[in-house]
């Protein structure tokens, strides 16, 4: 009698149309000559074989949802059963086999797009064999060679082209491509709901006394009267919001390093009126990219008036709270051509501007 063997033994798997798997991968990317790690979203569907890639920076809630969504966009409808690994941003406890707690965000996903969830048994992977082996798939066709792109973005618009591109093959043993076959999925998917899913994160939190709140690890500025006040921050994929009272108060571009800090200079030009020895010395102003002929108002507003012609600048600068840059540069140009400098003159110079425009 032959010995059984001790290597695992499957049972090839009835695919039902209609039915997803998801998984993420990791790959190196070059995103403007520096090349990163980050992590990769697939979405496939085993029945038709249809699939869809996404890069995002790191793993969090945010990404396996955008993943979801933007999967159910492109695919036209929501699969009805989706199957995963017990990802934390998923599952917040496994209770048994069968039995899982989902996490307050994940759940709030599953509640809007109204699909059902099967999650792998724990160290049983292969229940999710199909996403796992596009997770390899998409590695080695759209990852290697190193992506050479200017942002993330453009390297996902290049994957949603090379999925739609992949509906036209026809897998061995398949009568019928894989847009064909998308098809029958569809028939059995939940239609789209008329309000796409917000997959930000909120969460309430405190204005510091530098004027900086917290999110993710990393700080955000905002207008310094809102310091020592409770905001609600709405972290998404690419932006920061934080408001005030159902208001908007500021919007930065999300970082996604750890002990990072964004500032926006306007945010802070209150408090500069105050203490004009921060526009040196105040990590806000650092950096801060103006026009070449704010440089030449300093300088001619320094050498002509002493300290008062700093704080002149700071009231021209003051200005930005209200005008945007690029008309203000246009009045700090008349100024310097007519030789009238003075805040007053500047903001006479903006108003015609204005009114011109």
């Amino acid at each position: 009698m032959t010995k059984p063997s001790e290597e695992p033994v499957f049972f090839p798997l009835i695919h039902r149309p209609g039915e997803a798997q998801v998984d993420l991968g990791e790959a190196a990317v070059k995103v403007e000559g520096v090349l990163r790690k980050v992590i990769f979203f697939v979405m496939v569907l085993p029945h038709s074989d249809a699939i869809y890639v996404q890069v995002f920076e790191r793993e969090c809630l945010e990404v396996w949802c955008e993943g979801h969504i933007r999967a159910f966009d492109f695919f036209g409808g929501v699969p009805n059963l989706i199957t995963a690994d017990n990802a934390k941003s998923l599952v917040a406890k496994v209770i048994g086999p069968n039995e899982r707690k989902l996490t307050v965000g994940f759940l709030a996903l599953k509640s809007h797009y109204l699909f059902d969830t099967h999650f792998c048994r724990v160290r049983r992977p292969n229940e999710k064999g199909v996403a796992e082996n596009i997770v390899r798939y998409s590695r080695l066709n759209y990852m290697v060679p190193v992506p050479q792109v200017r942002s993330l973005r453009e390297l996902n618009e290049y994957l949603e082209e090379r999925c739609r591109r992949e509906l036209n093959r026809k897998l061995r043993g398949k009568t019928k491509t894989k847009g064909e076959l998308l098809e029958e999925d569809k028939a059995a998917f939940h239609p789209l709901p008329a309000v796409r899913f917000d997959a930000s994160r909120k969460a309430s939190t405190f204005v510091s006394s530098m004027s900086l709140v917290r999110f993710d690890r990393n700080d955000y500025s905002v207008p310094v009267k809102h310091a020592h006040q409770t905001v609600l921050v709405k972290g998404g994929i690419e932006r920061v919001e934080v408001f005030r009272d159902g208001k908007l108060i500021a919007c930065h571009r999300r970082l996604w390093t750890k002990g990072d800090a964004s500032y926006q200079p306007r945010h802070y030009l209150e408090l500069l009126e105050r203490k004009p020895g921060g526009l040196d010395h105040a990590r806000p102003f650092e950096g801060w990219e103006l026009p070449g002929c704010f440089d030449d108002l300093r300088r001619r507003l320094e050498a002509n008036y002493g300290t008062d012609g700093k704080r002149d600048y700071i009231q021209v600068l003051m200005l930005l709270g209200k005008y945007p840059i690029s008309r203000l540069a246009k009045a700090v140009k008349k100024a310097l051509d007519y030789g009238a400098i003075r805040p007053d003159a500047v903001r006479q110079f903006l108003v015609t501007t204005v009114r011109a425009a």
